[in-house]
C-alpha cells in the first residue's frame, strides 16, 4: 500500500530494523520512535495511517501508551500491538486498552504485513462509510442502532455502550436470529481469527445483556448451548 505511513514504537534495535526494512520494501513510509513523547511528536507532525506498538517499552509501556492515545483523540487510528507476552490474558489486556489487533513475538514478517494490510484496509472502508451522507439505521423488535451516529437504543432508551459492546450489538442486529459461534464473534468484533483460549466473548456478551436488561425485562440475547449466541425476541 504505497503512500501509507506507519509509526513503529519499538525500543529493540534489531526488531525495529527488521520491521522497518520489511515494510519499506512494500512501499510504506515508516517513522520510528522508542518512547511515548517521541511517538506523540511524530503523530502530531505526520499523517500516520497505522501504529505498530510494542508492549514492553521503557518509561511507559505500550498498554498505557495505547490508552493515552485513545484518550487524547486518536480514537480511529489503527493500533497493532506487538509483544513477547503472548498469553491469552495479555491479548485481552491489549485489546481492552484500545488496540485493534495483537501479534505475538516471534512472528513472521509475512504475518505482520498481512495484519497491517487488513487494519489499513478496514480503516479505509470505515472512512468511506463516514464520508457517505446515507444514514444507516438497523432495527429489530425493541432494539435500534443508528450507525451513522454510533448510537444504540433499547425500548427507546439510549444504551451507554463501549465500542466493543456496540460492535457486538451491531453484528447481532444486522443478522437477528442467526446463531453466532464464539470464533465468528472473535473474528468479526475483535478481528481475531484464532482461539485465544479465554472467555472474552462470554464476558462482553454478558455486559451487553445486562445493559439491555436494565431498561427492559424482555430477553434479547440468548445462549445456544454448545454453539454460541443469538439475538432473538419472541412476542415483542
Amino acid at each position: 500500500m504505497e503512500g501509507q505511513q506507519i509509526l513503529l514504537v519499538e525500543d529493540e534495535k534489531n526488531v525495529a530494523e527488521f520491521i522497518i526494512q520489511g515494510l519499506e520494501e512494500d512501499g510504506y513510509k515508516v517513522f520510528h520512535a522508542t518512547r511515548y513523547e517521541d511517538a506523540l511528536h511524530k503523530l502530531q507532525r505526520n499523517a500516520v495511517h497505522l501504529v505498530i506498538l510494542d508492549v514492553l517499552l521503557p518509561e511507559m509501556n505500550g498498554l498505557e501508551i495505547c490508552k493515552n492515545l485513545r484518550a487524547i483523540g486518536y480514537t480511529d487510528l489503527p493500533i497493532l500491538m506487538v509483544t513477547a507476552l503472548g498469553s491469552a490474558e495479555n491479548v485481552v489486556l491489549g485489546l481492552d486498552s484500545g488496540a485493534d489487533d495483537y501479534l505475538s513475538k516471534p512472528f513472521k514478517l509475512i504475518e505482520l504485513k498481512a495484519r497491517v494490510r487488513t487494519l489499513i484496509r478496514r480503516k479505509q472502508e470505515i472512512a468511506k462509510q463516514v464520508q457517505s451522507t446515507e444514514k444507516r439505521k438497523f432495527n429489530y423488535k425493541f432494539l435500534e442502532i443508528d450507525d451513522y451516529k454510533k448510537v444504540a437504543y433499547a425500548d427507546g432508551h439510549e444504551l451507554n455502550l463501549t465500542s466493543t459492546e456496540y460492535r457486538l450489538l451491531l453484528l447481532f442486529i444486522q443478522s437477528p436470529e442467526k446463531v453466532f459461534e464464539r470464533s465468528e464473534l472473535l473474528d468479526k468484533v475483535w478481528g481475531i481469527n484464532f482461539d485465544i483460549g479465554s472467555n472474552v466473548v462470554d464476558v462482553y456478551v454478558n455486559y451487553l445483556r445486562k445493559k439491555i436488561e436494565r431498561v427492559t425485562p424482555v430477553k434479547a440475547i440468548h445462549t445456544v448451548i454448545g454453539m454460541g449466541y443469538v439475538l432473538k425476541v419472541e412476542n415483542a
